[in-house]
């Protein structure tokens, strides 16, 4: 049970903690303003796992915290090859859409801002994207996760057809 736990742990310290964004909101009060902040964080293990969480707190490393805390417990594995992902895909939140194509070895990460910081959490290392309607940081991540988690691979595909992952019936 203890190495289980100790396995887990190790496991938990690999992980790649990008911040997104951080917000300083202000509440008015009879006193004057009242200052708290928020925290886009993305957590990712760069080997196809990842996740997002909004910590929100009096102060910013309270923030992060909750947020690092947040995108673990939402950690979801994601369909990919080698360095890229398996087939284009547009992902969708609100007003916010991005489009993401796979690319060939060598190119690079295209993406920018809150889109970048998901890709390198995850681990793609090649990839095309661009961000269309809502720039805000907020949806970007959500479309960006919501187009990582619609990715399917070549076997999960033919599995659910009930073919073999070279077109013959099985």
């Amino acid at each position: 049970m203890a190495d289980l736990k100790r396995a887990k742990e190790g496991n938990q310290d690999e992980l790649i903690e990008k911040i997104v964004f951080i917000n300083r909101v202000a509440k008015v009060v009879k006193g004057g303003r009242r200052f708290s902040f928020s925290a886009i964080v993305v957590v990712g293990d760069g080997k196809g796992r990842v996740g997002q969480g909004l910590g929100k707190a009096n102060q910013v490393p309270e923030a992060i915290r909750k947020g690092v805390e947040r995108a673990r417990k939402d950690m979801k594995k994601i369909a990919m090859t080698d360095v890229s992902i398996p087939h284009y895909v547009d992902g969708k939140f609100k007003s916010g859409k991005v489009m993401l194509r796979p690319a060939s070895d060598g190119t690079g990460v295209i993406a920018g801002g809150p889109v970048r910081a998901v890709l390198e959490a995850a681990g793609v290392q090649n990839i095309l994207t661009k961000c269309q309607g809502s720039n805000n940081p907020h949806n970007m991540v959500k479309a960006t996760m919501d187009g990582l988690r619609r990715l399917r691979t070549v076997e999960e595909i033919a599995r659910l057809r009930g073919l073999a992952a070279d077109g013959m019936v099985a």
